[in-house]
């Protein structure tokens, strides 16, 4: 059984940016096109019906396109 330390076998660089966050404009991959409803439903996780987009309408008229940034990590 060795006993060396789990990660040991990482480089230092990797270990040290483990305790930095990464900056919210890195985490978010929207291409600054349009948000659609259907976009909405989907990052949601939710099935494309008439209800879930109604929702999505509500949602992107009240948020406008930073609601799917609230959805997608």
């Amino acid at each position: 059984m060795s006993t060396s330390q789990p990660d040991a076998s990482r480089p230092s660089e990797a270990r040290a940016d483990d305790d930095r966050a990464t900056p919210d404009g890195l985490l978010h991959a929207r291409t600054g096109t349009e948000v659609s409803p259907e976009d909405l439903v989907l990052a949601a996780g939710r099935d494309i019906t008439p209800r879930n987009l109604e929702w999505a309408r509500r949602k992107l008229a009240e948020e406008g396109p930073s609601a799917l940034d609230k959805l997608l990590p």
